[in-house]
């Protein structure tokens, strides 16, 4: 992968917001596993690159916000993936987690002059074929955005990657048409792209965390066993 320079992180502030100065949003990172590619999303008005993020609904979990504006921006169904994110969060009583669902980074976004905005990253990987046929009989009896199942707590991501295995190629997500909500999300086109790909055409902040979901999804696997992805 292309060295770039790593985005750190800011100095700790103390700051004080109430509920209707502060917008909550989530953003998310999603991964082909089986072929090490990554989504972005494209405005085709301006051909500007971005990865999918949004606000969240009112009651709604930031993981679920991630999952939803994932496939309302972009397209493509997701479901979050526990990775061995560095953080300092404390562990449930009596349980160490070797993966966890954590925000790989947060963005404190001056967007108004009336609010703060502030911006959770997850990372996340498309969903298996089955997974996606349940969802689409979901959706055609108009029960509208359904969250797919979470990630098999003792699945590896080597069986994960063999769920998507064809002979002579590998299952290809499917990207869906018309799944933004409003008039300029009708205007992104989410593209599965390489890594290093997306680090280039992204840049900035949204570089670093999509470098930081891939490193971590290259240490579960060197975790798990393989010290070099074989493919």
């Amino acid at each position: 992968m292309p060295s770039s320079r790593r985005v750190h992180a800011s100095s700790p502030v103390d700051k004080y917001f109430t509920s209707d100065s502060l917008v909550i949003g989530a953003g998310v990172t999603i991964f082909h596993l089986a072929t090490n590619r990554i989504v972005i999303c494209k405005d085709t008005r301006s051909s500007v690159y971005f990865l999918p993020k949004g606000r969240k609904d009112a009651s709604e979990e930031t993981t679920t916000t991630a999952i939803r504006e994932g496939y309302e921006e972009s397209g493509y169904r997701c479901r979050l993936l526990p990775l061995p994110v560095a953080h300092l969060q404390p562990s449930p009583a009596g349980k160490q987690e070797t993966w966890v669902i954590e925000p790989i980074a947060t963005r404190m976004m001056p967007v108004a002059r009336e609010y703060q905005y502030m911006l959770f990253w997850y990372a996340a990987e498309t969903v298996p074929e089955d997974i996606e046929e349940g969802l689409n009989a979901v959706a055609s009896s108009g029960e509208g955005f359904v969250v797919p199942e979470v990630f098999p707590e003792g699945m590896t991501l080597r069986e994960r990657e063999k769920l998507d295995a064809r002979e002579g190629g590998v299952y290809e997500p499917k990207r869906h048409e018309g799944t933004g909500v409003d008039e300029d999300e009708a205007f992104y086109v989410g593209q599965l792209v390489s890594v290093e790909e997306a680090i280039r055409l992204l840049g900035g902040t949204s570089a670093d965390v999509v470098r930081r979901a891939w490193e971590g999804i290259c240490l579960r696997r060197k975790m798990e066993g393989r010290e070099t992805y074989d493919g």
